[in-house]
């Protein structure tokens, strides 16, 4: 019956959505495809966060410039902040959590992975782990260096070790985002460098990192500071690249507010996108909370403002 439901959730989305239909149009979709009753049923998502439109959240104004933004209480099951929870938008490179999780879930962590030309096939301004066409790799190594350093090259080798190509790789990406309910989603490369037909939404998001969040292995990857990457290259020669941690909290840019204990998460920048970040953190009591906020100006104001959504949400 999942198989069923997921099929249902996610077919013709991306489609429909090409269309560009009117705002009113697209609004009554976002109704139907977020269908409240579908997610609080208890043969799907008994254990999600559901909520059918944004929710307040006192002592936290809505800061009209973001593009969405969310705080979900995984130990309480609730939305505890949303702010435009179903709009579609450019998701940069949180687009990796889910290039993550089918690593995780489809291959093999001691799997050794060759580089391809078209994997180190970046601009100068494009952010990469320092892969080398011909380089082996072991694919824990990749998932470490495309979340901690946000390599597009390691979520470029990760897809074609998977799917044999990008292409193929992000029709399992849809694929599973579908069967995980994130209805909104439409993804066409591995690392969410911009394309117009790839987007998701803030709660898809919370639906992709919270499914990630349950295989230890990707905690582990995400709570640390930095990770020593080996490769060996073609001739032989074996070098180490040091990736650290993107988000601002892991690589001591910023600080939590006092009680809030951010154990990782995943960045991403485009121009389109703006500033974006999700993030795995704790409360004093280690209750578990998934924040999200999508489109922030700069990264200085994108901490500001997870800080004052800590503050209101979780420090309480």
């Amino acid at each position: 019956m999942l198989l069923v439901l997921a099929a249902a959730l996610g077919g013709g989305c991306g489609v429909w959505m090409s269309l560009h239909p009117s705002v009113d149009s697209v609004a009554a979709y976002e109704r139907t495809a977020y269908n409240q009753d579908i997610y609080q049923g208890s043969f799907f998502a008994q254990d999600l966060c559901v909520a059918a439109a944004n929710v307040q959240l006192n002592g936290f104004e809505d800061e009209e410039s973001l593009h969405g933004a969310g705080l979900f209480d995984l130990t309480n099951k609730s939305v505890v902040y949303g702010y435009n929870l179903y709009d579609r938008l450019y998701p940069a490179s949180t687009t990796k959590i889910m290039t993550a999780y089918l690593a995780l879930k489809y291959g093999n962590m001691e799997d050794i992975v060759t580089v391809s030309d078209h994997a180190t096939d970046f601009n100068w301004d494009e952010v990469t782990s320092g892969l080398r066409a011909g380089d082996q790799v072991s694919l824990y190594d990749l998932v470490c260096g495309l979340m901690l350093r946000s390599g597009n090259d390691c979520g470029t080798a990760i897809a074609e070790h998977i799917s044999g190509s990008e292409e193929e790789f992000a029709k399992l990406m849809n694929t599973e985002a579908s069967a995980l309910g994130a209805t909104g989603t439409h993804f066409v490369n591995p690392h969410g460098l911009h394309d117009e037909e790839h987007y998701t939404t803030a709660y898809d998001l919370y639906l992709i990192f919270n499914a990630c969040i349950q295989t230890e292995e990707f905690v582990n990857i995400i709570s640390m500071d930095s990770y020593d990457g080996t490769l060996t290259g073609a001739d032989g020669t074996v070098r180490t690249e040091t990736w650290v941690a993107s988000n601002y909290y892991s690589n001591g840019t910023a600080q939590a507010p006092e009680g809030v204990k951010v154990l990782g998460g995943k960045t991403g920048t485009t121009d389109q996108a703006g500033c974006c970040v999700i993030l795995y953190s704790e409360d004093l009591e280690n209750h578990p909370y998934i924040s999200v906020i999508m489109g922030a100006e700069d990264k200085n104001f994108l901490y500001e403002e997870m800080n004052r959504l800590f503050t209101a949400g979780i420090q309480q």
